[in-house]
């Protein structure tokens, strides 16, 4: 059993979304007392963003690529291969702007690779990271579950669901920044969420 989590809020400390992962990856491994747990805390080891020069890295092919691209696609190799390897991810996923954080979409785009991690056929693409189980804390400090601002949720589930990971489960803490009776009451909430979920 391998379980990876993923840290995208841009805090390194005090983050909500950080905290709520931290949880579910702690029943997780109270659950399989004899997992490989592999942290990746995009806050401390920022991934670089999709730009013009990885993406001259990526279309170069591997034999004719500088050590300066081969580098590039490396850190792009190190994901790719965390996801392959896990069978439980543990995504925590802050709201900013309406949408997922800046460092969470770098990690989507670098873990995003055609006859990799996805493949298109005559049926239509296809996933090939299948067979996992995905936990996604989102964090909100508004209210937007069930709502037309809820953009996280659809976007996430249709990019999991793209690279073959259609077992889903989003754990909701919402209105966080609505006082503090209202961030305990988020709080609460997500980690009654997390109990029913691993039950």
């Amino acid at each position: 059993m391998n379980i990876l989590q993923i840290n995208s809020s841009a805090r390194v400390a005090g983050s909500h979304s950080t905290n709520l992962a931290n949880q579910v990856s702690a029943r997780l491994r109270e659950q399989h007392k004899d997992a490989n747990f592999v942290l990746r805390d995009l806050a401390v080891t920022p991934q670089p963003s999709l730009d013009e020069t990885a993406l001259q890295a990526l279309f170069t092919p591997a034999d004719q690529r500088t050590p300066e691209q081969a580098a590039r696609v490396a850190l792009d190799d190190a994901l790719i291969a965390e996801a392959q390897a896990a069978d439980i991810l543990v995504i925590g996923a802050p709201m900013y702007n309406f949408g997922i954080s800046s460092q969470l979409k770098n990690w989507i785009d670098a873990i995003s690779r055609a006859q990799v991690t996805f493949r298109y056929t005559a049926n239509g693409p296809e996933g090939l990271l299948k067979n996992k189980r995905v936990y996604v804390v989102l964090t909100r400090g508004g209210l937007y579950r069930n709502t037309p601002n809820d953009t996280q949720m659809p976007y996430l589930k249709n990019f999991f669901a793209f690279l073959g990971m259609t077992d889903v489960e989003f754990i909701y803490a919402e209105g966080l920044a609505m006082g503090p009776e209202g961030e305990q009451r988020a709080i609460s909430d997500a980690q009654a969420q997390i109990e029913a979920a691993l039950a």
